[in-house]
């Protein structure tokens, strides 16, 4: 099975789509679809958004790491994501994800994986904007 991870930084609002197809396998039982949304609180604040910046080419890179580890881990899986750059409402879309995987158990924990993953080591940035 040829390997097709997809990762993009993007302004505009993120679909699954483009990432489910990205991951598509005879090879795979399960696919897992994640979607991070801006809501209204971050801690004890109320937000009425955030505004995300990245680094974008060292963004790119480390989230390809990050699939590296999940196969590592997990075993053979295709990743797809895309996170949004910008101001961004609460209740838009930040990140969408695309997990493929031969079983589901693999599927879901390599998808908590690469979220958690993200926030540690992607050069994604964010700023509340206070309600």
């Amino acid at each position: 099975m040829a390997i097709r991870d997809a990762f993009r930084i993007i302004a505009e609002a993120p679909t699954l789509e483009p990432l489910l197809a990205a991951v598509a396998s005879p090879a795979h039982g399960a696919v897992v679809a994640f979607l991070g949304v801006v809501r209204e609180n971050s801690g004890d604040t109320r937000v009425a958004g955030l505004d995300y910046s990245a680094y974008e080419e060292m963004a790119l890179g480390k989230m390809a790491d990050i699939a590296d580890e999940m196969r590592e881990r997990f075993g053979p899986l295709a990743v797809a994501a895309t996170h949004r750059v910008g101001r961004l409402a609460v209740g838009e879309i930040s990140l969408a994800l695309a997990v493929g995987a031969p079983h589901r158990k693999e599927a879901f924990a390599a998808s908590a994986y690469f979220v958690d993953r993200l926030k540690q080591i992607v050069p994604i940035w964010k700023q509340d904007i206070e309600a």
